[in-house]
């Protein structure tokens, strides 16, 4: 056997009476009158193969082990099929029994199960309809992310997941350190650790200084592009929020292009064009996968998705936007003014009541957002930017960055910051300094809109949040 085989989805183009095989696993066996029907899958598209075996083709041992879960070939013919739904399918001539799985303890059976349980057998999980869609349609987002960048003459750059500087300000970061002890005591019970430090030197640690898994690439990738123009990162991401919400995780993957000699406007309609090419690449790519969401996990998904394809983004300015939530007469749960935070019920509003479209915010007031991001002339504003998506809110978050070197140091030490960790992103400024721009968009977020999923475990193979790091 060699990977060069046939898929499932490459048999429904076969013209009838070719002899072929069918790999995969075993959705269900129905058996009637001396005829049995088995649906199989090897996830490489949302239609299962129908494999008819006529009495007799199988010998009867074995034809018993073919049951939901077990792993098998078929050899056989394809031919017209007279069921709807489907125009071919396989007249099984015999069959191999790579593994069979016992229907008494199979965790996947055809009836159906919670999310929840789910997650709990996420090894198992992507055999399923709904999440060989998801995965599926992961794929291919990641492959338009790539296509989308390198049509553009982006460089695909890699970031550096141990960093000893917090890109965000924000603290909320897992500490990687060789200087902690973990063991379980014999007397303690299963499951218990106990930890121990073994020193409290930060030069006996292996980097000599703290160090932690990334928040974000960008700050590196700042540096690739004072040098190469136009860059992106594509990687995982870490944060230490202590939050089991439906849209937090702690790993998850990012987005984030940096461009030299560019300016918010120019941020923007990358932006724009970034999320019209993507969803335009699904809508044409995962037409089956899309349409069991649509049917099955979000109505009008593909109607969301088609609009935001053809619209054109609405852009406001943050100040206008708070004007527009306080005249609206709406009763939102988080009180609105200048000076905070949006929430997902103001940006919805925004996107889906007010606006009927996507919306791009800029010219947040300084206060709410990091030290990177450009200073206006107002004092009170930075030039950063949110593209907020109906049905989900804010989906990309970017700015143009901070190029001077005074006025990023005054942020910094404004911040409460230490500048020694960020000698390095200074001397970018320093030594060249440009005008540059770049947003972040995450992975999970992204699919979460796409597939309307609505836990965002629910879109990555193995999630990883508080108390959670099986698989």
């Amino acid at each position: 056997m060699d990977y060069r085989r046939t898929y499932v989805r490459d048999l429904f183009n076969l013209e009838p009476g070719t002899q072929t095989s069918a790999y995969g696993w075993v959705k269900t066996r129905r058996d009637s009158k001396g005829i049995s029907f088995v649906q199989l899958s090897d996830g490489s598209c949302f239609k299962d193969l129908q494999v008819i075996v006529n009495a007799g083709v199988i010998d009867a041992d074995t034809l018993k082990q073919i049951t939901t879960g077990a792993c098998v070939r078929f050899d056989g013919t394809i031919v017209e099929s007279p069921a709807a739904g489907q125009a071919v399918e396989m007249q099984a001539s015999g069959v191999e029994l790579y593994g069979p799985a016992d229907p008494q303890t199979y965790p996947l059976q055809k009836k159906g199960a919670t999310m929840e349980f789910l997650r709990e057998i996420a090894h198992l999980r992507a055999r399923g309809n709904t999440f060989g869609a998801v995965y599926r349609v992961r794929n291919q987002a990641a492959f338009a992310v790539h296509n989308f960048f390198h049509k553009r003459g982006f460089h695909y750059v890699h970031t550096p997941i141990i960093t000893a500087s917090d890109a965000e300000g924000a603290g909320a970061m897992f500490q990687v350190t060789t200087q902690l002890e973990v063991n379980a005591p014999l007397e303690a019970p299963d499951g218990q650790f106990a930890y121990r430090l073994k020193g409290a030197n930060p030069d006996d640690d292996f980097f000599g200084k703290p160090a932690y898994l990334t928040v974000s690439g960008q700050l590196e990738a700042e540096t690739l592009a004072l040098g190469m123009t136009n860059v992106y990162t594509f990687g995982p991401t870490f944060r230490a929020e202590n939050s089991s919400t439906s849209r937090h995780l702690a790993e998850f993957w990012m987005i984030e292009p940096e461009m030299a000699f560019c300016d918010l406007e120019g941020n923007m309609a990358l932006a724009e064009e970034f999320l019209r090419e993507v969803i335009e690449h699904l809508l044409d790519f995962c037409g089956d996968d899309l349409a069991f969401f649509n049917q099955r996990i979000e109505p009008h998904l593909l109607e969301t998705l088609e609009h935001v394809v053809s619209s054109k983004f609405e852009h406001l300015t943050y100040t206008e936007a708070i004007k527009l939530l306080e005249e609206s007469g709406e009763n939102f749960e988080f009180p609105v003014g200048w000076g905070t935070d949006l929430q997902s019920e103001h940006e919805r509003w925004l996107t889906e009541v007010k606006v009927g479209r996507p919306v791009i915010l800029t010219d947040y007031p300084k206060e709410i957002k990091a030290f990177y991001m450009r200073g206006n002339d107002d004092g009170k504003t930075v030039r950063a930017m949110d593209v907020l998506a109906p049905r989900i809110g804010e989906i990309i978050g970017g700015s143009q960055r901070e190029e001077r070197l005074d006025v990023l140091e005054g942020r910094i030490r404004e911040m409460g910051l230490p500048l020694e960790p960020y000698w390095w992103y200074l001397d970018l400024r320093r030594f060249g300094s440009a005008p540059h721009a770049g947003f972040g968009l995450g992975f999970e977020r992204l699919l979460m809109y796409v597939t309307g999923m609505k836990n965002i475990r629910d879109v990555i193979p193995f999630h990883r949040t508080p108390g959670h790091a099986e698989f």
